[in-house]
């Protein structure tokens, strides 16, 4: 069995489609990162990060102990070398999709991310024109290296798809609230509208739909108290004795 702790957001959605599109039986366990499940001493056993999502197979190949992986990537990796699906064999194919899992870890996921939070500022946090401006363009630049593969290649790596395509799509989602029209990227779209009709794609991006926060309830206290553990994080402490010094 297969434990997936997750949040609906894109880099959860990117694990929840590939678990779909192969057809595994998983079992999601909700990490709500809105009220801090991830900084808890039993998530930071299987996520150093205190991130989600992390995979934790019960039945690795191996035959021993529960195997956890964090980093949605390695996951995904993890899940096509297991099922041997959406993942070439050659050395030449397979490090073609890797690289697109690499750029799209290093460059769309985080530099969308900070698009979407300065965007999302009010201006009670200051002038944000620079930033605002910043992460836009760079995200219109991604849309664009995206178009441009897509030019003519069917998918990302060529006629086939593979979990380069299931990386990068949760993150295009939403591109209205990035300040983008894709209709200036038309090989980007028709490879857009594609995935969007897969089954298997509406199902991962369905995954935990009705799991939402709601905070009108929360006193003042409440919401301060959530708003130190989840912003401006700085580094854990490490334990002062046991350790190799």
């Amino acid at each position: 069995m297969l434990d997936l702790h997750y949040w609906p957001t894109p880099n959860g959605k990117k694990v929840t489609i590939q678990l779909e599109e192969c057809g595994l039986e998983y079992r999601m366990v909700p990490c709500n990162i809105g009220r801090g499940d991830q900084f808890k001493d039993s998530f930071l056993e299987i996520n150093p990060n205190n991130r989600m999502p992390v995979l934790v197979d019960h039945e690795p190949q191996d035959g021993g102990d529960p195997l956890s992986v964090f980093e949605s990537g390695a996951i995904m990796l993890y899940i096509a070398e297991k099922t041997g699906k959406f993942l070439p064999e050659d050395i030449r194919g397979k490090y073609n999709v890797i690289q697109w899992l690499v750029w799209q870890m290093a460059n769309q996921g985080p530099k969308t991310g900070e698009c979407g939070h300065f965007r999302r500022l009010g201006s009670g946090q200051g002038d944000q024109s620079y930033a605002v401006q910043r992460f836009t363009d760079e995200v219109n630049r991604f849309y664009g290296v995206l178009n441009n593969q897509l030019y003519q290649r069917r998918y990302l790596c060529g006629d086939e798809y593979t979990i380069a395509d299931m990386i990068c799509y949760p993150w295009c989602v939403n591109w209205q609230g990035q300040g983008q029209d894709i209709e200036e990227f038309k090989y980007f779209k028709r490879w857009f509208e594609e995935l969007s009709s897969r089954p298997g794609v509406k199902q991962g991006m369905a995954v935990g739909s009705d799991m939402q926060n709601d905070y009108s309830s929360a006193s003042p206290s409440e919401l301060e108290a959530l708003k130190k553990l989840l912003y401006n994080q700085r580094a854990r402490a490490a334990p002062e004795h046991g350790g190799l010094a």
